[in-house]
């Protein structure tokens, strides 16, 4: 079981870590309205030594026709590898990733997180409190793209941590189907990306938003526990396309409970599951 803590760290330990060759530092600042926002704030000013990720071409895979896997399928684990030892980035390496949560779209670095946990690398963690804590922190920005030499990154890829549209469909009693997307959207108040609005039937809503404090900084293992209402139910936890979820399944992990079969990421979510019109639809509130 995973200690509560263990996917986070401290903008003060990433000061104090930041020159030993073995850390690695990702940004992962994206706005799903605008793609050139995050690469924009990076190319202003960002952690010393960190190399941009691209929600769009680094941390997913190719759409594809008809919308299966989601607006954001998961990127090919070999590609993702050979991407990752492009920048420097090993087996042997600490990973940090960080957002920025102050413009309410604190999933990315989460996404990054869970990626490199799917290829089998521990040593991967989300910086609590994002780019705020590490300028809060005394950080001094740049502005100069870091030259690690390549390096070879092998994946591990651990199957266990996704689930399918069939697993959703065929869940054990007992298994929790978790939203993580805002409760207009779970209801199908609105729907401003995907063809339909509504959810999964039998899905409980947990937004994802709920994971953090106001000052953007992950909530404690307690209040993440009380926040989900999961206990040690078996968990498949979804959004709209496999980024927003991802901070309920570190939730879930800072609650006790490890990435794997009892803590899973429908990986293509919401997106995935309308693009077969014999899928079933919900809306409304959660059901008693």
């Amino acid at each position: 079981m995973t200690s509560p803590g263990a996917p986070l760290k401290s903008a003060a330990w990433l000061a104090e870590h930041l020159t030993d060759p073995r850390v690695r530092v990702l940004d992962c600042r994206y706005a799903l309205t605008d793609p050139l926002v995050g690469r924009l704030a990076y190319l202003a000013g960002h952690v010393p030594g960190a190399v941009y990720a691209d929600l769009e071409t680094d941390l997913s895979g190719p759409v594809r026709p008809g919308g299966a896997g989601g607006r954001h399928p998961l990127p090919d684990p070999a590609a993702l590898a050979r991407w990752l030892g492009g920048v420097g980035i090993g087996n042997a390496h600490v990973v940090v990733a960080y957002d920025d949560p102050s413009t309410g779209q604190g999933f990315y670095a989460a996404r990054a997180w869970w990626l490199l946990r799917w290829l089998g690398h521990r040593e991967v963690y989300v910086l609590d409190g994002g780019w705020p804590a590490f300028l809060a922190a005394g950080g001094r920005p740049s502005t100069q793209e870091p030259d690690h030499a390549p390096t070879t990154f092998t994946p591990d890829v651990q199957p266990d941590m996704v689930a399918t549209a069939e697993d959703v469909q065929r869940r054990a009693a007992g298994t929790l189907l978790i939203d993580a997307r805002a409760p207009a959207r779970y209801r199908g108040d609105v729907e401003p990306l995907d063809r339909k609005a509504g959810h999964i039937p039998g899905a409980v809503n947990r937004e994802w938003a709920g994971a953090l404090d106001e000052r953007g900084h992950w909530r404690g293992a307690e209040a993440q526990a009380a926040r989900l209402r999961a206990g040690d139910a078996p968990t498949i936890t979804y959004c709209g396309s496999g980024i927003s979820a991802t901070p309920n399944l570190l939730a879930r992990e800072l609650a006790g409970v490890p990435l794997g079969p009892d803590n899973r990421l429908y990986a293509g979510s919401w997106s995935d599951w309308v693009s077969d019109e014999a899928r079933p639809v919900a809306t409304g509130e959660e059901p008693a």
